[in-house]
């Protein structure tokens, strides 16, 4: 037999795509995409190919044409249901044709149809899109593009019409059949600092002397192993600012595109709080399915997901404030409580936890999130104590829009953050959650710590509540803003945050400008932002503001295609259609009409092979070994997974074993490991957190003092005063450990260690003086008395 020739998929058929080329322009905190799919049929027959690909939630696609043998065909975006029925018509009828539409269970899956390529030909499948970059803490702003798209876990009553259902070929990393290329220019008025990347890049060029623009591009072999992430410092992010955009009305007399929009970014200047007496219920929901099993990232032997999650626990565990509530929920094909309800923060209750986070694993086989969150919320509210929900999950899920709804549904008695762990996870599932509960979401993945991040979410969920949310516009007369993203009810310290409006009315002369003002209150104090900002409207032929403004009004009304209500599915196909953003509820379609007779010949089918990581094909093998549930989709197979009983554990009464590694003779000089071992007993930092009682102190004990690498009995005779509490010696002690040992860690303890200060200050009273240099003195410390209050 004579093999054919070309890249071949795992039953050695030629593959039509032949290669990704993706072409980037970052300006200032916005991303325009143009991703280019060519394809070419080998084969001696028409094709029709499927590619299953990821995007990210945030995208406003907004255009897709087709280049056959060098003649555009430009699609147009119509109602699925109609899109749908075009194409299936076309190929009917032996026209070419090419569909392009979001998957029907979440916003960050896309499905590309070829149908009817005929043998010989070539076609260049482009589309376009852009999105708003979120910030990062240290003032980055983080471009992803998704690369991974991992199979997503369906419950026995998920939607069977979703693109992840198709049976599409997967093949190793280093067999994957089309290239992948990515171009990007950054520019920005401030000026560029730098320019980091979590994959291999070419040499960056920068261009002119303040370096207010640069060219980068991938470097070659790129392997679908991870999202390419860029991280983008300019030398100055946080500045108000108010871009104004000129409307299209000549071909938009009535919609969305006709009059100028104005895209609004502040960064509310949020003054330092008081602590507030509200403690709050804080519910940990974390993800223990089996592909928690894998690592966070391929790269350099990073932790498994379900150590990090543990670590991460335990700190929170710790960083919590005396009186609080609290409960923890670990779930998978099942779900099973710590506790039956929420309960008060104390030091039994603590260890209890601690006993049951000592045990995880990651041993409760498929995602399904939805179950827990339901009975979470069925959950009576406990009266002072509003409701912190986190979410800690890989989220390969596929029924994303019921998960959404549900958060939504209960937005206004509490808060959702959220935490996407790992390549592939899925940022329509992590962003809608946050967004919709009034949280933030936060993505760990390459050597990001969850730790860290989950520690810094804490401190703004402790942050009194920033109220009465408003904006006002100062206008000439006969010009008027109306607001088209969704009311801001919710603000946190150091947070950026943009919305839309449209201008209507009449622009002043050359020299005109407006004035938009934030307004809010804190701890019954009033506190305003204001920017002023020119009104005359600049010209982008792809309209970015206004497709950025129609993407923000779909996010808040678009539930997905069957959880939509009725009453907004209408402005949903409206704002969709006129401003050319894609939606759940919208498609778009390309006829090729200029063919002069029908394809020839049977049509063969051929789908896209996507690449999966290892650590994913493993749970998927670990899975088709037990049970017959839920299912994952997206693979070749559709392997079970074993449905546990809801009944919850028996609580677990065997004491939290404390390290048993021998660390007698660790001196204070010898230094942190800078990534979290998978072995709890091999990290000093999680040790002497996990030793602190909860209301933040230390025991003077021998598990103490192997952390600390002192002799018991030296601690005890340098105790500067006598008969004074040996828990404040320890604590100080512990204290001063931190600072001198973990300060590059600060951002995971700084809150446990607040707590520890706070109990110095209560229990030690006169003589912490003494006791703070005594501890300095004796570790032989550069310690700062200062953080002490000293």
């Amino acid at each position: 037999m004579v093999r054919p020739s070309g890249l071949l998929n795992r039953k050695e058929e030629p593959v039509p795509l032949k290669s990704i080329c993706v072409t980037l322009s970052i300006r200032e905190f916005v991303a325009g995409v143009s991703a280019t799919l060519n394809y070419e049929n080998e084969e001696k027959f028409p094709l029709e190919t499927f590619f299953v690909f990821p995007m990210d939630e945030d995208s406003a696609v907004y255009n897709f044409e087709a280049m056959v043998d060098g003649k555009i065909i430009k699609a147009e975006l119509k109602d699925k249901k109609k899109a749908h029925s075009l194409y299936e018509s076309a190929i009917s009828h032996r026209r070419q044709a090419f569909l392009l539409e979001e998957d029907m269970c979440s916003r960050d899956v896309f499905c590309c149809n070829v149908g009817n390529l005929q043998p010989g030909s070539k076609v260049a499948l482009t589309l376009k899109y852009v999105q708003e970059l979120p910030l990062e803490v240290d003032g980055a702003l983080r471009y992803v593009l998704p690369a991974v798209l991992n199979p997503r876990y369906c419950s026995s009553g998920s939607p069977v019409d979703s693109c992840l259902n198709m049976k599409t070929p997967i093949v190793p990393l280093d067999e994957l059949p089309y290239a992948f290329s990515v171009t990007a220019t950054v520019s920005s008025q401030h000026g560029i600092d730098r320019i980091q990347s979590n994959c291999p890049l070419r040499p960056t060029e920068y261009i002119g002397d303040k370096k207010t623009s640069a060219q980068i591009s991938l470097a070659d072999g790129h392997k679908f192993d991870r999202d390419v992430e860029l991280l983008i410092y300019y030398s100055e992010v946080h500045t108000p600012s108010v871009a104004v955009e000129l409307g299209n009305p000549e071909n938009n007399p009535d919609g969305l595109m006709k009059d100028p929009s104005a895209m609004v970014c502040f960064y509310p200047n949020i003054p330092e709080a008081e602590p507030s007496a509200i403690c709050g219920e804080f519910v940990f929901l974390m993800d223990c399915s089996g592909s928690m099993h894998c690592p966070i990232s391929k790269q350099d032997k990073s932790q498994l997901r379900i150590e990090a999650a543990k670590e991460t626990l335990i700190l929170l565990l710790k960083s919590l404030p005396i009186n609080c509530y609290f409960n923890i929920y670990r779930f998978g094909s099942s779900f099973e409580a710590f506790f039956p309800n929420s309960v008060k923060y104390s030091q039994d209750t603590m260890e209890e936890a601690l006993k049951r986070v000592k045990l995880m694993r990651a041993d409760l086989g498929g995602t399904e999130i939805l179950t827990p969150l339901q009975i979470i919320y069925r959950e009576p509210s406990i009266p002072g104590h509003p409701l912190q929900l986190f979410v800690f999950t890989d989220g390969e899920v596929t029924d994303t829009f019921s998960i959404i709804k549900e958060v939504r549904n209960h937005r206004l008695r509490h808060r959702c953050f959220s935490f996407g762990i790992g390549e592939g996870a899925s940022t329509s599932l992590i962003k809608g959650i946050a967004r919709v509960g009034g949280g933030t979401s936060e993505f760990i993945t390459g050597k990001d710590r969850m730790q860290a991040k989950a520690l810094s979410t804490l401190k703004r969920a402790l942050q009194p509540a920033v109220e009465d949310v408003s904006v006002n516009w100062d206008l000439p007369r006969g010009l008027s803003a109306r607001k088209l993203s969704p009311e801001q009810t919710v603000l946190y310290k150091g947070q950026r945050l943009i919305f839309y409006a449209h201008l209507t009315g009449t622009l002043p002369p050359a020299e005109g400008t407006g004035e938009v003002c934030l307004n809010y209150t804190l701890q019954g104090k009033s506190f305003e932002n204001k920017v002023t900002f020119s009104l005359q409207p600049k010209l982008d032929d792809n309209f970015t503001i206004h497709r950025l403004a129609a993407k923000a009004f779909l996010q808040s009304m678009d539930m997905g295609f069957r959880e939509t209500p009725a009453k907004f599915k209408k402005d949903v196909l409206k704002v969709s259609i006129d401003s050319g953003v894609i939606s759940s509820h919208t498609a778009f379609i390309a006829v090729n009409k200029d063919l002069d007779k029908p394809v020839q010949g049977p049509l063969a089918r051929r789908d896209i092979p996507r690449p999966m990581l290892l650590g994913a094909t493993s749970v998927v093998t670990q899975c088709k070994r037990v049970g017959s549930a839920g299912t994952f989709a997206g693979g070749n197979a559709a392997p079970s997974v074993r449905r546990l009983s809801r009944a919850r554990e028996p609580y677990l009464g065997a004491a939290f074993s404390k390290a048993s590694n021998d660390l007698e003779g660790c001196s204070w000089e010898s230094t942190l490991p800078t990534r979290a071992s998978p072995d709890l007993g091999e990290n000093y930092l999680v040790q002497l957190i996990t030793l602190q009682n909860a209301d933040g102190s230390w025991d003077l004990d021998e598990s103490l003092a192997r952390i600390l690498g002192i002799n018991l009995k030296d601690l005890q005779a340098a105790l500067p005063v006598k008969d004074a509490d040996p828990s404040s010696w320890a604590t100080v002690l512990a204290v001063v450990w931190l600072h001198a040992k973990a300060k590059h860690q600060k951002c995971e303890w700084e809150l446990l260690e607040l707590k520890a200060r706070i109990w110095i200050n209560t229990n030690a009273g006169s003589i912490k003086k003494k006791l703070v240099k005594a501890a300095i003195t004796f570790t032989n410390s550069s310690v700062n008395p200062g953080v002490f209050g000293i």
